[in-house]
């Protein structure tokens, strides 16, 4: 059975352009106004990534951070960002959702009823950025059973012994974190050396689909077409920021940016 996920990368492949990723942090600036986001840019979107608010983030830069400050602020937990992909995937059956978040999160909540509450809900997905390979082995061996993605990372540091045990554990995707940084920092390399080394990974990988993160905006996204797929989150999370500042609709503000980024891959 092919995944949501896979087929959403083979739909893009169809069309000759990288799959669009995109990322919001749940519940900001509310829990309701977060659904209509996530909504309204899944009509560009060809996967949607979808954050859990948390307090000491690991790798997400200061957007990322504001957004999920707001969340946290207005009361969000697990629980609720649970009732948000379950909305969604109401009236969104076949479009694929990452939730991304820590792993002490999912520790506290307990292991087990957190994976079963991802399948009952159609998670596709998830990120676990402070729970790296192989420490995350049997946490993904229990994914996989649930067929539920878990997502390996790896970056520009990873080295080619460790890439080939990562690749061969990985599910339906992989993401490729581009530069050693948080999320939002602006491009400390050029698109070109990126892509060098995200040919070297694909040299490892023919069948999995590899997707670059951090530091995509749409100055930068149309260099990077030669992926499988781009990441966009922190421009995102400030275009929601800009927007509460100025009493500006977010949903439309937000569904704009996204319709552009889909325009510049195309």
């Amino acid at each position: 059975m092919v995944s949501l996920l896979n087929k959403a990368f083979q739909d893009a492949k169809n069309e000759k352009r990288p799959a669009l990723l995109t990322y919001i942090v749940a519940g900001d600036n509310t829990k309701m106004k977060s659904l209509e986001i996530l909504k309204s840019i899944s009509n560009y979107a060809d996967i949607c990534e979808l954050g859990f608010p948390h307090n000491t983030p690991i790798a997400d830069g200061g957007q990322i951070q504001t957004s999920a400050y707001r969340a946290i602020k207005n009361g969000i937990k697990i629980n609720d960002v649970f009732s948000i992909v379950k909305e969604f995937k109401k009236s969104k059956k076949t479009k694929p959702i990452i939730l991304m978040g820590y792993y002490n999160m999912i520790f506290q909540y307990n292991e087990n009823k957190f994976l079963d509450k991802c399948k009952k809900i159609k998670v596709d997905g998830l990120i676990v950025v402070d729970l790296p390979y192989p420490e995350n082995k049997k946490f993904a061996a229990r994914c996989k059973k649930k067929r539920i993605n878990f997502i390996q990372l790896v970056s520009p540091t990873t080295s080619s012994l460790r890439l080939k045990k990562i690749i061969k554990d990985s599910h339906d995707m992989i993401y490729y974190i581009s530069m050693l940084s948080t999320t939002g920092g602006k491009l400390k390399v050029s698109p070109k050396k990126i892509l060098e080394k995200y040919s070297k990974i694909k040299n490892h990988n023919k069948s999995k689909n590899v997707v670059i993160g951090f530091g995509i905006t749409e100055k930068s996204i149309k260099s990077l077409k030669k992926a499988d797929g781009l990441v966009v989150g922190s421009a995102i999370c400030k275009e929601i920021s800009n927007s509460i500042k100025k009493r500006q609709n977010p949903v439309t503000n937000v569904t704009n940016i996204v319709k552009r980024l889909k325009n510049k891959i195309k």
